[in-house]
């Protein structure tokens, strides 16, 4: 039998990431330096959080889905993520603000002093250049991105649905990989 795959958790200069006891960081991710992660949070296969330049949070429930990187500036910017929040497969993140609630699709870039605002949806494959602001309620999309329409109603439920769905998701793959460990 094989050891149980983990993920690659590790400090730099002296600074351990903290994790909620109740956060999912799949197998294969690698998180580095000043990150919390809050509780019911997750980070997703091939992720790559890299707190060593300036620090990263995670909010609560808030999903990191497979392939994104989330990084920051040295003397600049640190990555705030709320609570609530989706980024999907392989988006990058660097140096931003997703607030509680923001969406962010995926493949898409969210660069250096951008803020996403609760509710505000970033579309697949859009790139926010520096220091844009995806204000409440509005749909941004293209490269580079601009506003594009309102958010609807059901995107809105949609967002709800998909933390609840990765909520559930992280406790599930949590169980299987304390019980492989066991094994």
């Amino acid at each position: 039998m094989t050891a149980p795959l983990k993920p690659i958790i590790m400090p730099y200069r002296g600074t351990w990431p903290k994790i909620d006891d109740s956060a999912f960081v799949a197998p294969g991710a690698a998180i580095a330096g000043d990150l919390i992660l809050g509780p019911e949070a997750s980070i997703w296969f091939n992720c790559t959080v890299r707190a060593d330049v300036n620090l990263i949070r995670i909010g609560a429930r808030s999903n990191i889905q497979d392939g994104t990187t989330i990084h920051c500036t040295y003397e600049g910017h640190g990555t705030f993520i709320g609570a609530d929040v989706t980024v999907g497969h392989n988006a990058i993140l660097h140096a931003c603000t997703l607030e509680d609630g923001a969406f962010v699709g995926m493949q898409a870039c969210v660069l250096d002093g951008c803020v996403v605002e609760s509710g505000a949806m970033i579309a697949a494959g859009a790139l926010m250049t520096p220091g844009k602001r995806a204000k409440k309620g509005e749909m941004w999309a293209g490269n580079p991105a601009r506003p594009l329409r309102p958010v609807k109603d059901s995107e809105k439920a949609m967002f709800r649905e998909i933390v609840e769905r990765y909520v559930g998701l992280g406790r599930e793959f949590k169980a299987a990989c304390q019980d492989e460990s066991k094994a």
